[in-house]
């Protein structure tokens, strides 16, 4: 017997769903839309959700699953983007709600007006074996590679999630996402989560401080902010009064424990941080102000062997390599170490950029800072070097600072202070971004 999982799990068509643009929108009024929407959809097997607003693109994926076309999620709308997009996959369309950065592409347009919304329908399930979404890594270590993810395991790992982050205690309560839904943390914490656990979906994805204090303000209690460190710091560089949330959601990057603290003292709430990654969706959560171990989600197993840490569903017989340095403290629990291929040695010393990243961030008056990987000198020794946007500190403060807390191996060679680091919509640094940078910096 086929297994097949609902659409979302809201119990009636007339419970709230979400907001779009002011208006209260019930799961009737959605399951319409999406249903109009279903309609129009040209015959082809893979569609590139490119749809900005978080409801919109919402809809979009509900549509795109009643027709059983897989959506394509790219990690940026860059014509090269698209361009290897089309060459993966021929029979791709784009659904949009904007302007369209590249036209020669077969591209279908949002309804600005909304569908023509078909009669009611009941909540749709699928099978637990639908091709759902492919999900793209972001770049940071290279090309985007495409993972393929299915409706049944993504429908298990919020639910997992959900379950962890402590949700069932928040009845409706409302998300509101400062990161792209067509990434997979995106799609996972402010999308699904919102769907399988019977929350609240807010349309608009935001950006600028103001505007996320401003929405998070209004809406009405529980309400939940799914971030990265990123926007964090710039919240919480602003002094004035935060409004209280219920909890705060935090991945992409680690956070040092001093912003964690500020931000559950600033929204008198926990603060949980996701693990995860494209290549295998959500996998552990931490409270970072209480432990630095990782607990892995219900429905997750881990195992290690010499090829190094393997991520699979307890029932599932496929796995994942991570490209993560993982340390096992037990059946379910571990440190994380950074990712393997940031792994450097010096001088026979081993670190991680990401261990030297936490503590360049620590710094007080470092606002953001990031560690490269070291080029050969050419005599057969490598160099580190570093960028940080810190306007009240010298490059001596800052690597006096360091000095106290990363062995002298690993003391960048040089350290520049920058205006800002080139991080995209996630927070991340993309890998030709950071070389873009060095190039620039070097001159």
């Amino acid at each position: 017997m086929t297994t097949a999982y609902p659409l979302l799990c809201h119990g009636q068509t007339d419970a709230l769903l979400g907001f779009h643009e002011g208006r209260a929108v019930s799961v009737g009024v959605f399951l319409a839309e999406a249903g109009a929407l279903a309609a129009q959809l040209p015959k082809r097997p893979h569609v590139v959700n490119l749809c900005t607003d978080r409801y919109r693109f919402t809809v979009a994926l509900a549509a795109a699953l009643m027709r059983e076309q897989v959506s394509l999620m790219p990690p940026n709308e860059a014509t090269g983007t698209l361009d290897q997009l089309a060459d993966e996959f021929p029979d791709l369309y784009c659904l949009h709600d904007g302007a369209l950065t590249r036209t020669a592409l077969p591209a279908l347009a949002y309804p600005q007006q909304g569908a023509a919304p078909m009669a009611a329908m009941p909540i749709p399930a699928f099978p637990a074996e639908q091709q759902a979404v492919v999900l793209f890594t972001s770049g940071s270590t290279g090309r985007p590679t495409p993972h393929l993810r299915r409706w049944g395991s993504m429908v298990r790992a919020s639910r997992a999630a959900g379950e962890r982050l402590g949700t069932g205690a928040m009845p409706g309560a409302t998300i509101i996402g400062t990161v792209p839904q067509q990434h997979s943390y995106g799609l996972e914490s402010t999308v699904l989560l919102a769907l399988q656990q019977g929350l609240t979906l807010h349309g608009a994805r935001l950006f600028y401080p103001a505007d996320i204090v401003s929405c998070l303000a209004e809406a009405a209690r529980p309400r939940i902010l799914v971030t990265t460190p990123i926007h964090l710091r710039a919240m919480l560089a602003d002094p004035s009064t935060l409004p209280p949330l219920d909890l705060v959601v935090s991945a992409t990057a680690p956070l040092t424990p001093q912003l964690a603290a500020e931000a559950e003292r600033r929204f008198h709430c926990r603060l949980l941080e996701i693990y995860g990654c494209s290549e295998a969706g959500q996998l552990a959560v931490r409270r970072s102000t209480e432990s630095e171990a990782w607990q892995c989600l219900d429905a997750v197993r881990l195992r290690q062997d010499n090829a190094g840490t393997w991520a699979s569903e307890k029932t599932a017989e496929s796995e994942v390599l991570l490209n993560d340095v993982i340390e096992l403290r037990g059946a379910d629990r571990f440190l994380l170490h950074g990712r393997t291929a940031d792994l450097v040695n010096i001088a026979g010393k081993r670190a991680s950029l990401a261990h030297l990243n936490f503590h360049l961030n620590s710094i007080a008056g470092v606002v953001d800072g990031v560690f490269i990987m070291p080029e050969d000198d050419g005599d057969g020794t490598t160099r580190l070097t570093a960028f940080a946007v810190a306007p009240t500190l010298s490059p001596e403060a800052i690597l006096a600072a360091l000095r106290q807390r990363v062995d002298a191996a690993f003391i960048p060679r040089p350290l520049r202070i920058v205006d800002s680091l080139p991080r995209n919509p996630l927070g991340k640094l993309p890998r030709e971004a950071i070389r873009r940078l060095a190039t620039e910096q070097s001159r």
